[in-house]
Order: structure tokens, then sequence, then C-alpha cells
């Protein structure tokens, strides 16, 4: 099979050679680390896998040419002010932030654009114009669109396409701060719904776009981190109010055109909210964080049954202890894996405390349990497939 069928039979429950070799990818850092670990210098990269990936044997369940519905265009990023360890930055986002520049997983925010109505209709809400031609390839028109039709609706290629479907609240989160917009659905509920509104519009019609071409799309990810290590950051009654409903129309147009594998990427304790999702039709959640909270997919699967799709689950953490505790943790999701519906890789991008070694033993250990023994590395992550 070839890594799409792998990845559609997997996604299925349908009979499969084995299961996807899949990840998501590692800190910068972690990369940096590994090059003093013996990883060749060639291989970079971090949460861009597009050198790791090949070097690694790791197969794509995305890719493909893409649609574009976040903001357009993105703020001047810059360097406001060098203070030794830490800068001062505007991000393309809007969003002024002091990040450390090494070994700094998320900075800390320092100020941002969108603090009321006023700001929001000023920088914020032209720049979420569903018309705005650079949300598709080459604008919609010519050759770039062109090839990124025949590539999405070509019936025999050999890897996934997927589709990006946004964020409903997570933007909103980051342009605004957690206090800020935790602070909005009491003091103004109809702003609120306005602005949620306007993302899911500008989602749906670019999605439209593609869809209407008769492109095949292998699965939509939606990204949202709204959670924390004890639940959710926006209450349950206002999740179900102001976005289940945009979810459900969201997952209605793409299983129309035949879409049904659409996985949500939310860190933290998702339980409170994992029912709603799957109401409203996202039925996949990734990477599926362990975290202090004691989250399993094992656990999951036996609560929601195979209507839960997942992606991840490995907890990082175990990925820096003993080979004997990565081992165990592979053989205990090999049943899992074996019944389909899951795709196992760590929890989250790997971070630097994992050494290269066990890293290694991991994918020997994947490759021979969920790889239905796949050969195994060679020298320093060298994969004879």
């Amino acid at each position: 099979m070839n890594p799409r069928q792998r990845f559609l039979a997997t996604m299925h429950y349908q009979p499969r050679d084995r299961s996807p070799i899949c990840d998501f990818g590692f800190w910068d850092e972690t990369i940096i680390e590994w090059h003093q670990q013996g990883l060749p210098a060639h291989v970079t990269g971090g949460g861009d896998t597009s050198q790791t990936d090949p070097f690694f044997g790791m197969e794509s369940y995305g890719g493909g040419p893409g649609v574009h519905v976040g903001m357009l265009p993105g703020f001047e990023y810059k360097v406001i002010e060098d203070r030794g360890e830490y800068e001062l930055v505007q991000q393309a986002d809007g969003v002024r932030v002091l990040r450390q520049k090494y070994m700094g997983s998320i900075p800390h925010h320092e100020g941002h654009l969108l603090v009321d109505r006023e700001s929001w209709n000023k920088h914020y809400k032209p720049r979420l114009d569903p018309a705005t031609p650079a949300r598709l390839p080459g604008g919609g028109a010519g050759p770039e669109w062109e090839n990124a039709v025949r590539i999405w609706k070509d019936p025999n290629r050999t890897h996934c396409c997927s589709l990006w479907g946004g964020s409903l609240f997570g933007w909103l989160r980051d342009w605004m701060g957690l206090e800020n917009i935790s602070m909005v659905p009491y003091d103004d509920p109809a702003w609120f719904e306005e602005m949620v509104t306007t993302l899911a519009d500008c989602s749906y019609a670019t999605l439209s776009r593609a869809l209407e071409t008769g492109g095949q799309f292998d699965g939509c990810a939606f990204w949202e981190d709204m959670c924390y290590n004890a639940g959710p950051l926006l209450s349950p009654d206002h999740f179900k109010q102001y976005l289940v409903p945009h979810y459900r129309r969201l997952s209605d147009l793409l299983r129309k055109h035949g879409v049904d594998v659409i996985w949500l990427d939310c860190d933290g304790k998702i339980d409170d909210l994992l029912p709603m999702w799957l109401d409203a039709g996202i039925n996949c959640m990734f990477p599926l964080e362990i975290g202090t909270w004691g989250a399993d997919p094992i656990k999951y699967r036996k609560q929601y049954g195979k209507g839960l799709l997942m992606m991840g689950g490995f907890d990082k953490h175990i990925l820096a202890q003993t080979k004997p505790n990565i081992e165990a943790e592979v053989r205990r999701l090999s049943p899992l894996v074996e019944e389909g519906g899951f795709i196992g890789f760590c929890d989250h991008r790997v971070p630097p405390d994992v050494s290269l070694d066990n890293y290694l033993h991991y994918l020997r250990l994947v490759r021979k349990y969920w790889g239905k023994d796949l050969p195994n590395l060679l020298p320093m992550g060298q994969i004879r497939v």
C-alpha cells in the first residue's frame, strides 16, 4: 500500500498492510541538541518536517497544495527590542511577545493590537475577507491554480492531501490574550459572536472554493489549543452556544464533499469539550496530549468507541525515560494501533530532553510492533525501506 491508501484504511478501520509511521515534528532546539549527538547537519527543521520526515522514514497525514483561511495579509514581523537572552518581537498576528532566544516554548505576551471593537474593525476584520485572492493557490486562476486542482483531483496520487480549516477560538485567544478574550463573552457577547462567525465564514467560503473543484481531500485539520491542565479556557456553555453551530456547518460542508476525517489540535484536558466536538462532526483528536491529567487513548476508545479517531497519544515524557519504559508504552498501545482509527506518535512536538538515541530506539520499536517488522534503522537514522 502507498501512504495515502494506508492512512485512509487506518482511519476507516479497513484492512491494511500496517499502521502509518508518522510524527508531529520537533522543537527547533531538539534538532540543535541532536546535531551535537550525531544527527547529520543537513537534517534541519523542527516544526517543519520536510527534512526530518524522509530522514527518519516517516509518512505524512497531510500535505499537498493548501488554502489560507487565516489573516491576510499578516502584520510585519519585526524585532522591537533586543534584551540579551530575550527579544521583544511583533509577530505576524500583530501580538507583541517577549521571546526567549533559546529553549523558549511559549513566549510571554507583552501587548495586543486587538483590544476592542474599534481595533477589530480596523486591524483584523478586513484581514479575514474570504474573497482575498491569495487564499487560493495562484489566487484561484492560472497555472498554479490549475496544478493544484490537478493534484487534488488525481485519484492515483500516493500521498495525502488535507485541507486547513483554521480556528474559531484559539486565534482570538492569541490575538487578544487569554484574560481579555475570557471577558468578552460576558461583557459583549454580540461582539464575541461576530468574531467567531467572521472566522467561520472565512473558513467556510475558502474551503468551499477548494471543495467545489471536485478535489479528493483525505482530511481537514483545525486548531484551537483552548484547554489547559484542568479543563477548557472557554466555558462549555459558551462553547456550545457560540462554537458548536459553526463546527457543525463546517463539518457538514466537508462531509458533503466526501471529507470524513476531520481532526482538531487541542492541547490540555479536553474531556469537557470532546463530546461536543464529536456531536458537531469533528471526529479526530490530535495530538491527544497525555499530560498530568492522565489522558489515555485506550481509555478514550473504551469511552467513545470507534466513532472517535485519534492521532498522537504517546506520552512525550516517556520518550525521555528508559528504553524499557519506551518499549512498554509501544506494546501497551499496540492493540489500539492494530484495531485502527488510531495513528500513534508523540503527543506533541518532541522536546529536547529526549535524546537522539532514545528517539531512534522508539522508531525501531514502532517499526517492529506497529510497522509489522519494517526494516530497522541503520546507524544514525538512515532507513532502509
